[in-house]
């Protein structure tokens, strides 16, 4: 049986993209990003929440990303969420959460066309504020 894992984020970097290669010369690029989900609650007192986000971008868009983005920017992040495992200082094992983009849009003013390939979403076609 197939399964599917799909992750649609818009939020902002919030800190400047981190590009290397690895061994066999292929960029990657890493940041992270934060979306604020903003509700009343049964007292009518406004609240808002922030979720961080690590992602990870491979390739060309990589190179892109490293080179247009930057801490503040808005992004619309497409791609597929993947555990990372890892063993902390303490000795004790430690899991975290990333995405790994299969797209990237760069949002906002200073956003230049949409990253090169076909079947873009613009900002006014997605569903939410």
């Amino acid at each position: 049986m197939a399964g599917l894992s799909k992750v649609i984020l818009v939020g902002n970097l919030g800190s400047d993209p981190e590009m290397r290669y690895t061994p066999s010369g292929k960029a990657v690029t890493s940041f992270r990003m934060a979306t604020s989900h903003r509700y009343t609650t049964t007292a009518g007192e406004n609240k808002e929440e922030t979720d961080w986000f690590r992602v990870s971008v491979w390739g060309k868009q990589a190179e892109q990303c490293n080179q247009y983005l930057s801490k503040g920017r808005q992004v619309y992040v497409e791609g597929r969420l993947h555990a990372r495992n890892w063993e902390g200082q303490d000795g004790q094992m430690r899991t975290s959460l990333e995405v790994t983009a299969d797209r990237v849009l760069f949002l906002g003013r200073q956003a230049p066309a949409a990253l090169p390939e076909e079947g873009e979403v613009e900002p006014e076609d997605l569903p939410f504020d």
